[in-house]
């Protein structure tokens, strides 16, 4: 059938990236995208570092000014989408509107996952998940002394590093035995505590929160899993997200870990593509199904979902990167480290400057890099053309990264 209309229901970094593409690449059909939030599209990294901090305004972080998208008739609808009429391929929304669509991609993203403990619902205890929660967390910044973080991942390290920054007395728990447990090896994990702990940050790992006091309605204390009682003005979670799968579950579409797609990013629906926060794709890299949390991921899924829709049609293979800034560490990280078996590490972790190879049955599967944007970059490219490196050459004295990158691209000499 002819593709006249493409609506889209979410308006994070997919959602908004599906739609752009779809007009750089020339489609001329009608495009839709529904976000719950008022006002424009907005980049979310920044939320837990420099908005937070305050080093940038709401307006920077926009992906587009308004006339971009009038310009490319992109038209925005505020509102939420309740849900999906498969058979008259029709989107119907809370407030009764309907919108048809010819292909319908869904990035609704995830949401935070809420405290499960007594004392959660106190004025004070705050998740950062969007630009509403960072600018709560930015009016209680300067009247707080004393801050409990509940979650060592990305988003809760990068706010205690923001908090210890500001001079405030900063302790984060963690149920896991190591920070960022899920996202990269022990070495890293080893190399991020010790740096919090110099800014001053208290870790405590292996222990999380068991409740949550309130005086007059406002947190005053947690009681930590362990036993150990902290008198706090403020708590901030982070422990993980749940993809937003209400909307395809209740329309009948393959679900597990997210919304269930095949190479090409689509869902058992041959109408409806999911991309983002919420998709569960077949991953090259990892080999089997896997949902990522990042903004590579999501602008990855979104260009290859618009190349579909206008012909050009290719499977989901792009190797996975991320990054996070933490005080003045910058960590950056090429492929998935999951199930390696050689940690290999190249630099100066005292300066600190270096990174952590993973290798799985001698392959190169992962990179991380701190302060060394010159190894991710190499990374990238190597996990991009399956280059042949060895535990035994990485582990070689003086082994420098980029160099033998440098050095596969050269002809060889007869």
């Amino acid at each position: 059938m002819t593709l006249n209309k493409v609506v889209i229901v979410g308006g994070g970094q997919a959602g908004f990236q599906v739609a752009a593409s779809l007009r750089q690449d020339g489609f001329d059909g009608d495009v839709t995208v529904v976000g719950d939030e008022v006002g424009l599209p907005y980049q979310r990294p920044p939320l837990s570092k420099a908005y937070l901090k305050g080093a940038v305004g709401a307006d920077s972080l926009e992906f587009r000014p308004q006339t971009f998208f009038a310009e490319h008739r992109i038209d925005l609808v505020h509102g939420r989408a309740a849900a999906i009429d498969r058979t008259n391929r029709r989107v119907m929304l809370e407030d009764g509107r309907a919108l048809d669509y010819d292909h319908l991609v869904l990035a609704t993203g995830a949401h935070n996952r809420v405290l499960p403990v007594p004392g959660a619902d106190l004025d004070g205890v705050c998740g950062l998940r969007d630009l509403a929660d960072a600018d709560r967390l930015r009016e209680r910044l300067g009247d707080v002394r004393h801050v409990v973080v509940a979650g060592a991942g990305f988003i809760g390290l990068e706010f205690a590093a923001v908090a210890a920054g500001l001079g405030l007395d900063v302790h984060v728990l963690e149920m896991a035995e190591r920070p960022m447990a899920r996202a990269v090896s022990r070495p890293m994990s080893d190399a991020f505590a010790k740096a919090h702990r110099g800014w001053g940050v208290k870790l405590d790992l292996g222990q999380g929160l068991s409740r949550i006091e309130g005086r007059d309605g406002r947190v005053a204390a947690v009681e930590t899993t362990a036993g150990l009682r902290i008198e706090t003005d403020l708590v901030v979670f982070g422990i993980g997200v749940i993809p937003n799968m209400r909307l395809a579950e209740e329309a009948g579409l393959a679900i597990e870990n997210g919304i269930k797609v095949d190479a090409h990013l689509l869902t058992s629906d041959p109408a409806i593509s999911a991309a983002g926060d919420v998709a569960q794709f077949p991953s090259v890299q990892a080999g089997h199904d896997v949902r990522l949390e990042s903004v590579q991921n999501a602008v990855d899924h979104a260009r290859l979902i618009a190349a579909r829709l206008i012909g050009h049609t290719v499977p989901y293979t792009a190797v996975p990167w991320f990054w996070s800034d933490q005080g003045d560490l910058k960590l950056q990280i090429a492929g998935l480290m999951i199930g390696q078996d050689t940690e290999i590490m190249v630099g100066d972790v005292d300066k600190p400057a270096f990174s952590v190879l993973g290798f799985r049955a001698g392959t190169l599967i992962a990179v991380e890099s701190v302060n060394r944007a010159s190894d991710h970059m190499a990374a990238r490219r190597l996990l991009t053309s399956h280059a042949a490196l060895s535990p035994q050459e990485a582990g070689a004295p003086g082994f420098d990264l980029k160099a033998w990158a440098v050095a596969q691209g050269r002809p060889s000499r007869s």
